[in-house]
Formats: structure tokens, C-alpha cells, sequence
């Protein structure tokens, strides 16, 4: 497959991004001994950049929807580079927290942009595909770059990380300034027509979809480490592999949900996915004491935990066709809701002091209710899609006794 080289610019902001949120959660301690802090506090870091996500998506995207999109997504790299470069140098905690909140601003803004400039620059049919290509930098980046910046934030220093994540920023805006196109903008938009679409229940639905049924992944990834050390008997200094395995899956989960999307329709791909979620997450539950099975059950979850990204996306901007950057900025915004909620709901059982493989029960009740919703989405698209059907024959009807 021939890869288009204008989605090379977003696959290197999204590798970036990719990079910035995950390689933190290996570097806390790092982080606490320098600022002086307890692990507790330096975990309030991904809190805090996750609060700019949320935050972020929203706002720059209501207020740049009248901006070319190239220069939009050119700044906000901008803002995302800075800001990383930035935490290289942070003299204290609240600095740091502070920083990390404005670096985790463009972050959303960003994906939500680039998923409609991908699906804009993609040919008819190849939409959700052009899109999984965009998500392949942050699929790449827990697959390679993760380990490796964990490995040099170790061995030498943990600012070192932020350093490289800017440098990345860079190269992100010149191939952004060099090969992305530039396309047409809705001048006539403004922020709260941008927000229209939230009056639809599709939009609810698939948001729902998102928060709940992809949730339940994070049932399982929040707490991987025990699960694999304690359960299925991996030794600590081997947990690097079994990342780099989730992250191989990440990337042909990823590229594999956008053909699927393609060939299947988005909707049937995301009712298909979330079953397969659903059993996955049943499989860890029962099967994690079993070490080989436990690591094919780890490809498999990286897998779909980024299968789902493309048609997810297509299926809102569906929703929400006038509005689809502020749609799809809504989404990474579910998907970070997503994250907190597999999280906490995760812990419960460990907090009540079950084994580390019952969250992946939560993750399986989770992941029901989130296909229970996508069923309901996808009787609702159909129907409408007939309804237009029949509009469209009347006419033609219609026109022929004329």
C-alpha cells in the first residue's frame, strides 16, 4: 500500500502526542524525586494534562473553525511544542502542573481537526482508512517510542523526555508547513452553531459508545502490570516486552479497524469490535493464570483498543456533518473520559481486594453496555438511511410520470 505523504504531517503530531501522554506514566517516580514530591502528587501531571484535553478540544476548535485548517492544526502545534519544550525546564511542581495542563490543550483540537482534514483528503471509500493512518503515530509511539524515551528518561533524565517530544513538535511543523494541503474553510460557522450537533442523540449515543464500551479497555490497560506480574507470572524486568506486544497490537489493530470500517460500514465494524471486546476482556478474566495465553490476549486487546478509532470517528462525523471538527474534538475528549472511568471503576474490585484480573470483569460489563448502545445507534442510522432511501425513489417515481 502506497502511503499518501500528506498524512505523514498529522501520523508525526499524533506521534508526538502519542509520546507526551503515555511515556509519564513510566517516569513518576523520576519526576516525584527531582520535584521533590510523593508519586501521588507527580500523578496529578497526567490529571492535569488530561483536564487541558478535555478542556482544549472544545474551545480552540469553536474559535478556529473559521481559520484554514491547515494554520489551525500549524498552531496548535505550535502551542503543543512550546509548552513541551517547556516542561524540559520546569523549576518546581506547580510550574510543572500548570505546564502540562496548557501543553495538554491542542491535543484533542489537534486529532479533531486532522480526523476531518483525513477524511476530506482521502478518496471516496477510504476515509475510516485515511484516518487509522493519522492514528498510527500514536500507535507507534507505545509500540517504539514509549520504551525507548522511558528508557532514556531513566538512564540519564527524565527532562530529557520532554526534550525529545518537542523535537518532534518541530518536525511535525515543518512537514506540516511543507506537505499538507490547504483546504477550504466554513466562514459562515461560529462556536455555538459548532455545538449544534450535541441537540442530536446520535451524537449522544456515539459519545456514549466511546466513554462506556471503549472504557472498558482501560478496565484492563490501567492495570496491566499487576495483572501480568502477579497473575500470569511475567517477571517486572520483562514488562517492557509485554508493552511493546500491546503496542504491536495498538498499530495493526489500528490500520486493520480503518480497512475494516471501509469495506464493512463503520457501524457494523464498531458492533463487531465491541463483541470482540467484550470476549477478550472474558478471555483475561479466565485465562490471565495461563502466561502464553495471557500474552496473545494482550496482542489481541492492544489490537482493539485502536481498532475502534476510525470507525468511532466516522460515525460521529456522521452525526454531526455540519460540525465535524467540533464532533470529532468531542471525541478524544470521550476517549479521555473513557480513560478515567476504566480506570476508577477498574479499581473497585481491587479496592474491595479482589485479584488483578477483575477489572477486566468490570471491563466486560462495561463493553456490553457500550454494544447494547451501538445497536441502538446502528437501528437508528439504519432507519433514517431508509427512510432517505424511500424519500429518493418517490422523487425519482415522481419525475418519471412527469
Amino acid at each position: 500500500m502506497k502511503i499518501d505523504k500528506r498524512i505523514i504531517p498529522l501520523a508525526i503530531g499524533g506521534l508526538g502526542i502519542g509520546t507526551t501522554e503515555f511515556t509519564v506514566m513510566g517516569l513518576l517516580p523520576d519526576i516525584a524525586k527531582t520535584l521533590q514530591i510523593t508519586i501521588p502528587q507527580a500523578g496529578h501531571l497526567i490529571a492535569a494534562y488530561a483536564m487541558g484535553v478535555v478542556i482544549g478540544a472544545p474551545f480552540l476548535i469553536g474559535y478556529s473553525v473559521k481559520f484554514p485548517p491547515k494554520k489551525v492544526l500549524i498552531a496548535l502545534m505550535v502551542i503543543f511544542t512550546v509548552f513541551n519544550a517547556l516542561s524540559a525546564i520546569a523549576p518546581d511542581y506547580n510550574s510543572m502542573l500548570i505546564i502540562r495542563f496548557l501543553s495538554g490543550l491542542p491535543h484533542g483540537a489537534f486529532f479533531g481537526v486532522g480526523t476531518v482534514v483525513a477524511s476530506r483528503m482521502a478518496g471516496k471509500g477510504k476515509e475510516a482508512l485515511y484516518i487509522s493512518l493519522m492514528f498510527t503515530g500514536l500507535t507507534i509511539a507505545n509500540l517504539a517510542m514509549v520504551p525507548l524515551v522511558t528508557y532514556i528518561g531513566h538512564i540519564f533524565h527524565w527532562r530529557w523526555y520532554f526534550a525529545i517530544v518537542g523535537v518532534i513538535g518541530l518536525f511535525a511543523l515543518l512537514f506540516l508547513k511543507l506537505w499538507l494541503p490547504v483546504l477550504d474553510t466554513n466562514k459562515d460557522s461560529h462556536f455555538l452553531e459548532e455545538l449544534k450537533f450535541l441537540k442530536k442523540k446520535q451524537s449522544w449515543l456515539v459519545l456514549m459508545i466511546t466513554a462506556i464500551g471503549f472504557g472498558g479497555l482501560f478496565t484492563w490497560f490501567s492495570y496491566i502490570t499487576p495483572l501480568m506480574t502477579i497473575i500470569s507470572g511475567i517477571k517486572e524486568n520483562q514488562m517492557a516486552y509485554v508493552m511493546i506486544l500491546a503496542g504491536a497490537g495498538m498499530v495493526v489493530g489500528n490500520l486493520a479497524g480503518g480497512i475494516l470500517s471501509d469495506k464493512l460500514g463503520p457501524e457494523k465494524t464498531c458492533v463487531l469490535l465491541l463483541f470482540l471486546m467484550m470476549i477478550s476482556l472474558g478471555g483475561v478474566f479466565f485465562l490471565s493464570e495461563y502466561q502464553y495465553i495471557s500474552l496473545t490476549l494482550t496482542f489481541i486487546c492492544g489490537a482493539l483498543s485502536m481498532s475502534v478509532a476510525a470507525p468511532i470517528n466516522i460515525m460521529m462525523m456522521k452525526a454531526a456533518p455540519k460540525s465535524e471538527m467540533m464532533a470529532a474534538a468531542f471525541m478524544q475528549a470521550a476517549f479521555n473520559c473513557a480513560n478515567a472511568m476504566g480506570a476508577f471503576l477498574g479499581g473497585i474490585p481491587l479496592e474491595k481486594g479482589y485479584a488483578y484480573n477483575y477489572p477486566s470483569l468490570v471491563g466486560v460489563v462495561m463493553t456490553f453496555i457500550g454494544l447494547i448502545i451501538a445497536f441502538r445507534y446502528k437501528q437508528l442510522y439504519s432507519s433514517r438511511k431508509e427512510k432517505i432511501k424511500e424519500i429518493s425513489e418517490e422523487c425519482v417515481s415522481l419525475i418519471d410520470k412527469k
